[in-house]
């Protein structure tokens, strides 16, 4: 039964073996409820329970003070905040896993509440009427400021750092946050791109941020510990909308992408239906398996049965999995056995304490 499901195969990611190709998507948990922002002994035991999966993608963590937009998010920028990951990253190697930590920066999706008043950065001074998740609850986004061209160096820089600080903690490597309406997507959307200089007008002023990104990072580590998160057919959430351009834009990214030997180029497809959106592109694996000659990881509300099938229809190499892993700390052992797998709870994925974060029962107790 095992052998059958193209899940549980073991894959070579460049110079690591992945024990089977079901990967733990990075998802915002909350749990970093301290004012240093630190990884915490409760994110060791969250991470260590589910270290069963082939890879572990961290929760988003800010590269930066300026890439704050969430209130508990854990940060990779300070000598502290390394010292916390260390506690994840050993509690995981020690049961055989392998985690990548995910560098972000939310950009205009944060707030002055976290910025001493100061306006949050982006692309151009364009608000994306969303919603941010402040210390004072939920506010209204307000106009960004645009960023100059020496807050853009800075940024490439924190990533930079950010990086080091990551390889510093014994992160097996990095995935770089470029999507959902993030600080980089920001730069890729005509939606939030005004700019007329050269990170702004043509699709390759507009990508240019994320090869810079990338060329830093690889300063501190090999380019097969690096991969790249994208979503080219996002839509009506955090202020992104599709035009004409949108799908060439990622294309032209993807493309350029085998230029590096990544560890992984991570997709998702639509969160909404994209149908009749035009300029969408609605199977975003059939669309990028044939462009993209690295390791393609796909996701977006796959189950057992639609995940081995991506897989051996050859449309990815690794499927991750987000809401599944919450409830399901053992979701490997459940995709082998085909045990039903449990429901998670809305409402605790942005709590803090244990409740809905490490207490959901395992099948085999360690």
């Amino acid at each position: 039964m095992e052998t059958k499901q193209a899940l549980l195969n073991d894959y070579i990611m460049g110079d690591m073996k992945l024990k089977n190709r079901v990967v733990m998507a990075p998802m915002t948990r909350s749990r970093a409820d301290n004012s240093g922002n630190i990884a915490t002994d409760l994110m060791a035991e969250y991470y260590s329970q589910r270290a069963s999966a082939g890879l572990i993608i961290s929760e988003g963590s800010q590269i930066s003070e300026r890439a704050v937009g969430y209130i508990n998010t854990p940060g990779i920028y300070s000598d502290e905040q390394t010292e916390g990951w260390k506690k994840v990253t050993t509690a995981v190697h020690t049961k055989e896993g392998k985690i990548f930590i995910q560098l972000w920066h939310v950009g205009r999706m944060s707030h002055p509440d976290f910025h001493n008043g100061e306006l949050p950065l982006s692309a151009s001074a364009i608000n994306p009427n969303s919603k941010s998740y402040t210390p004072n609850g939920f506010k209204d986004t307000v106009t960004p400021k645009a960023m100059t061209i020496d807050e853009i160096k800075e940024t490439i820089t924190d990533y930079g750092r950010a990086a080091k600080n990551a390889m510093d903690a014994k992160f097996d490597g990095v995935e770089i946050h470029s999507s959902n309406g993030y600080l980089l997507h920001q730069f890729f959307s005509r939606t939030s791109n005004e700019r007329t200089d050269e990170y702004g007008g043509s699709i390759e002023k507009r990508a240019k941020i994320l090869f810079e990104v990338i060329d830093e990072v690889k300063k501190y580590m090999p380019e097969n510990r690096i991969g790249v998160r994208l979503n080219p057919s996002l839509h009506g959430i955090f202020g992104m909308t599709l035009d004409e351009e949108s799908i060439p834009t990622f294309d032209y990214i993807v493309k350029k992408l085998n230029n590096y030997d990544l560890a992984y180029l991570h997709l998702s497809e639509p969160f909404t239906d994209v149908t009749d959106v035009p300029g969408a592109e609605p199977n975003i694996a059939i669309h990028y398996r044939p462009m993209y000659k690295g390791t393609l990881m796909i996701n977006t509300a796959f189950n057992r049965e639609t995940g081995n099938k991506v897989i051996a229809d050859g449309l990815a190499d690794l499927v991750a999995y987000g809401k599944l892993f919450i409830s399901n700390p053992d979701l490997v052992e459940k995709f082998k056995t085909g045990i039903e797998t449990a429901a998670w709870d809305e409402n605790t994925f942005y709590t803090t304490g244990p409740i809905g974060y490490t207490d959901y029962p395992l099948l085999e107790q360690p």
